[in-house]
């Protein structure tokens, strides 16, 4: 937490844990009550939620920098979401009674949970907004622009979105049947528009993406 006083940052150094965690391992539980706070300190993890049927809703990702299960732990209620780590991932958890004490101490940490918060609910209002108006060819467009966007670092020169998804994860950003993400990654690649490398996605055509991302808008 950057906007900690040297004995606030003290205080959680002594009480924090950092745990390793492979790619597709469990940080937590949708349902579990939350014990405290989770930093993200290296690595990507996905945020999902399983509905009645056991199908899982990719609601957000995380990486280095991001905090998870604060809502949820302010809010006093149980987890909404599994963590699930994308990559293998470093996690540093802070208990809620010294995590509690800061935010009570600590006015600039509120205000910048509280800023991540209303970011966290912007990007689930555009994705809403996304479902209900957007093609599906458009949602796909939107994703990709979206991953390239949300995962480039400031080293990285060339169009090649930096996180590698199974095409099922992909699927379920847009909302939609694995076989067709498949099926338009083949048509946005005969349109070169993207290259395909394996699993890796190059965008080679970022504009036309973008005016296809944007085309019910």
């Amino acid at each position: 937490m950057k906007d900690c006083s040297p004995e606030q940052a003290e205080k959680i150094t002594a009480v924090k844990s950092c745990s390793h965690f492979k790619k597709g391992q469990n940080i937590f539980y949708e349902g579990n009550i939350p014990l405290g706070i989770h930093c993200i300190s290296q690595g990507v993890v996905k945020l999902v939620r399983t509905n009645h049927d056991g199908k899982e809703q990719i609601l957000r990702f995380a990486q280095a920098g991001d905090f998870l299960g604060y809502r949820a732990l302010i809010a006093d209620e149980p987890l909404v979401a599994t963590a699930i780590c994308v990559e293998d991932t470093i996690a540093c958890f802070v208990p809620k009674k010294v995590f509690m004490e800061v935010l009570d101490e600590n006015p600039q940490v509120s205000k910048q949970l509280l800023k991540a918060l209303c970011h966290d609910l912007g990007v689930v209002e555009e994705r809403i907004q996304s479902l209900a108006q957007k093609s599906v060819r458009e949602r796909l467009a939107e994703t990709l622009l979206f991953l390239q966007t949300t995962f480039k670092t400031d080293e990285q020169a060339d169009e090649v979105i930096p996180i590698t998804l199974p095409r099922e994860d992909i699927a379920n950003i847009v909302g939609t049947a694995t076989e067709t993400v498949i099926r338009l990654l083949s048509e946005f690649k005969s349109d070169k528009l993207i290259e395909l490398e394996g699993k890796k996605i190059r965008i080679l055509n970022k504009s036309s993406l973008e005016k296809i991302s944007h085309a019910s808008v």
